[in-house]
């Protein structure tokens, strides 16, 4: 059975061989089913900004985003 979850490491990994200019620093969050500690680690150090385990309320999920969002601005004002 294929590890589904290797998807989105794989689709990071793409991501972030690109200069920026071409969506290599573009945000990511790790949303997810699997919840463990050590998906969270590994999500973060395959550098996803953040990650959330399902299920996720969407006022939880907006906040995520708006705070992605902050992120991004915090650092161009820089």
């Amino acid at each position: 059975m294929q590890d589904v979850s290797a998807n989105g490491y794989a689709l990071i990994r793409k991501l972030r061989a690109r200069e920026p200019a071409r969506g290599g620093n573009i945000p990511a969050v790790a949303l997810t089913g699997y919840a463990k500690l050590e998906d969270r680690l590994r999500a973060l150090t395959s550098d996803f900004q953040l990650h959330v385990s399902k299920p996720v309320e969407a006022a939880e999920l907006i906040t995520v985003i708006a705070s992605l969002s902050n992120r991004i601005d915090k650092s161009r004002a820089r």
